[in-house]
Order: structure tokens, then C-alpha cells, then sequence
């Protein structure tokens, strides 16, 4: 097998399925982000979302476990308005002033994650990139918590299978959650 058939299957068995630069964009393109605006990269990788992040003027907190990733994403974005954390997003810190987040996190921690953001008034709006299934059921069935409340959660985008490189094995769609 060649060197990159190993890389490809061990990305394969991380469960680890980059965004493409295309879909990426349009995942970006329908979140509400605003020039100035804090945004979570959630799980950066590679920083497929963090790019059209940027390009819609966002200032960037990406935040990445996998060391190697977190350091091509601070040397890919060096002279750009991007923090970049290596932390792990079961244990995540959400900022004390307002953001928003647009992320294509790990599947396993959908609704960890989701119970988390919820439980502050300070997120302004979200476009998860989720398990289609996943995000179906927290748009139905939002995880508990004192602020859930002042959110609506819909699913937004279907992003296909293509969408990714390489694949997943499930279909995958934008859970969207905005404001009341």
C-alpha cells in the first residue's frame, strides 16, 4: 500500500473527514458571520473553515487536540487574526464576551457539545456540521440547560458525503442554532 493509502485510512479510522475547500465556503457563506465577529473553529483540523472564516472577516479562535494540526494551523495562519488552542472540546471554555461558532466537530461529541453552547447567553449563533441523524435529533429534542431557552435549533445545509475528504460513512447536515 502506498504512503498515502495508510494516511487516508488512518484519517479514515481517527474518524477524522476534512471539510473541502468548496463546501467549507458555503457552510461559511450561510452561517450570519460579520466582519469583526468572534468565531470557534471547533475541532480546526486543517483549517478548511477556518479560511473562509477569515475571508468573511472574522476574528478566528480555532481550536484543535491534535498537536501536529494545532502547529500547521498557527504556521498556516501566522499573520492572520487567529488564536489557535490545542485543547480537547470535552472540556471546553467558552469566551466571556459574545461569538459565534461554525465548526465541523468531532461526531462523537455532537451533543456534548451542543449541551455546552447552549449553557451560555453569550453565543450569538452556531452552524455545526453534525451526523445528519445527529443533528435531526437535537433540532427536535435540544439538550437541557438554564439558557436553552433563548435558542432556536433547526437543521440548516445537507452536506453530502462528497463534501469531505475522505468520506464519512453517514450522511452529515448543519445544525443551526440562532437566537430567539
Amino acid at each position: 500500500m502506498r504512503a498515502s493509502g495508510q494516511a487516508r485510512a488512518s484519517r479514515r479510522d481517527w474518524g477524522w473527514h476534512p471539510l473541502r475547500a468548496d463546501w467549507a465556503t458555503r457552510v461559511v457563506e450561510q452561517a450570519p458571520v460579520r466582519a469583526g465577529d468572534l468565531v470557534l473553529d471547533l475541532g480546526a483540523g486543517d483549517g478548511a473553515l477556518t479560511r473562509p472564516l477569515l475571508d468573511a472577516g472574522a476574528r478566528v479562535l480555532a481550536v484543535e487536540l491534535h498537536p501536529g494540526r494545532a502547529a500547521a494551523l498557527r504556521r498556516r495562519f501566522a499573520d492572520a487574526p487567529v488564536t489557535v488552542v490545542t485543547h480537547d472540546l470535552a472540556e471546553l471554555r467558552l469566551p466571556r464576551r459574545p461569538f459565534r461558532v461554525v465548526a465541523s466537530p468531532p461526531y462523537q461529541l455532537s451533543t456534548r457539545l451542543v449541551r455546552t453552547l447552549l449553557g451560555t447567553d453569550r453565543l450569538l449563533s452556531a452552524d455545526l456540521v453534525l451526523q445528519r441523524s445527529a443533528a435531526a435529533r437535537l433540532a427536535d429534542e435540544p439538550p437541557g440547560g438554564r439558557h436553552a431557552r433563548r435558542y432556536l435549533l433547526g437543521v440548516g445545509q445537507a452536506v453530502p458525503r462528497h463534501a469531505f475528504r475522505p468520506p464519512p460513512r453517514v450522511d452529515s447536515a448543519v445544525l443551526q442554532v440562532r437566537r430567539r
